[in-house]
């Protein structure tokens, strides 16, 4: 069966032109007021809302926090619908929980990517929740082959996390090989760290074994935000910079809602910590709390130089690529401010081998 969209505009013309559009893909409702999109659900829950802001009796706005206290309806994604593309209404409907924004007029591609992208997301998301409680169910209901089940549950784990974490990564514009570099320097900058005799009572086999498997998640909170910030070409405004900070805080949530049933505590603070911190400076002008120095997790410090100098020498949607020389240069001048001292001095000495992994990636 198709999926359902519905519309939501006061104008008939945008109605009809977005039905129009999407009628061949989906099965498409209409209303013509908030309160009429609200009977609507009362009937029929859509796989996604297209819902303008500005509309008489009952913004946008409004319909937005009526569907958020409604369990049925509180998941469903929203597409926001403006004819005023300034960034403090962007950055509002962001704030309020939409997944995406589009202009008017309609350009019928750029409708149709939107939505296409955010259905795409929204069912691997749900394949992702399927799965984890088809699995945990299957723990609990065998459990003399708990040890098996355990090791199969892990397996399957830790290729949804490369899944995702290659998904964002799309979503991103990289150019290819970003996790699998930066989980490779964070090892070595572990081992390393541990062979000098630092960081000995944190850096046990299990703590390091968690901290590599956790890597590639260190922007899973990309996932929340839009296409419209993650690739713009040139820079973003402040609000846009604001919005896009908050993806370390979503990694976290993330982690949280969807990793703590099914993985060790151990495992689950790592990941936490390096998704939530890993912006973070040593001098503490970095976000989302401002931790200074040690009161930084140890994972989110290892995991800052290692992603810092990955996106220095990667090409970008917004910037050349950099070559090793000067990035190497900018980790030890930023050692002390940024990065912590005994990292950066340690990643700078893994020069050689950080290379190696870039000649052969």
């Amino acid at each position: 069966m198709q999926q359902m969209i519905l519309i939501v505009d006061d104008n008939r013309s945008n109605i009809k032109i977005a039905q129009t559009i999407l009628e061949k893909d989906y099965r498409v409702g209409a209303a013509l007021s908030g309160r009429k999109a609200l009977q609507f659900l009362s009937l029929a829950v859509p796989d996604l809302i297209l819902l303008d802001i500005n509309m008489p009796q009952m913004s946008g706005f409004e319909v937005m926090e009526a569907l958020q206290q409604n369990e049925k309806w509180k998941n469903i994604p929203i597409i926001f619908l403006t004819a005023n593309a300034e960034p403090q209404i962007e950055a509002k409907c962001f704030k309020m929980g939409a997944v995406d924004f589009i202009s008017k007029p309609f350009v019928p591609e750029v409708i149709r990517n939107r939505i296409n992208r955010t259905l795409e997301l929204q069912a691997y998301r749900k394949n992702l929740e399927d799965a984890v409680r088809h699995q945990s169910k299957q723990i609990l209901q065998q459990a003399e082959e708990l040890a098996h089940k355990q090791q199969e549950l892990m397996s399957i784990q830790q290729e949804v996390i490369i899944g995702m974490a290659n998904l964002i990564e799309g979503r991103d514009d990289s150019t290819g090989g970003h996790i699998k570099r930066t989980s490779q320097y964070v090892e070595l900058i572990a081992r390393s760290l541990r062979d000098k005799g630092k960081f000995t009572d944190i850096l046990s086999d299990e703590y390091i074994e968690n901290l590599c498997k956790a890597a590639p998640m260190h922007d899973i909170g990309k996932i929340c935000i839009s296409d419209i910030i993650l690739k713009k070409p040139g820079g973003l405004t402040e609000e846009e910079f604001e919005i896009m900070k908050k993806h370390a805080e979503q990694g976290g949530n993330v982690i949280s809602s969807t990793m703590a049933k099914i993985e060790k505590k151990e495992f689950v603070d790592i990941a936490f910590d390096i998704a939530t911190y890993h912006h973070e400076k040593w001098n503490g002008n970095g976000y989302p709390q401002g931790l200074t120095q040690e009161n930084i997790p140890l994972s989110a410090r290892i995991m800052a130089v290692a992603d810092v100098f990955d996106a220095l020498v990667s090409k970008r949607c917004y910037k050349e690529a950099m070559d090793s020389e000067e990035a190497f240069k900018i980790i030890e001048a930023s050692s002390g401010t940024h990065f912590d001292p005994e990292i950066a001095k340690v990643f700078i000495e893994l020069r050689n081998n950080i290379e190696e992994i870039m000649e052969d990636d």
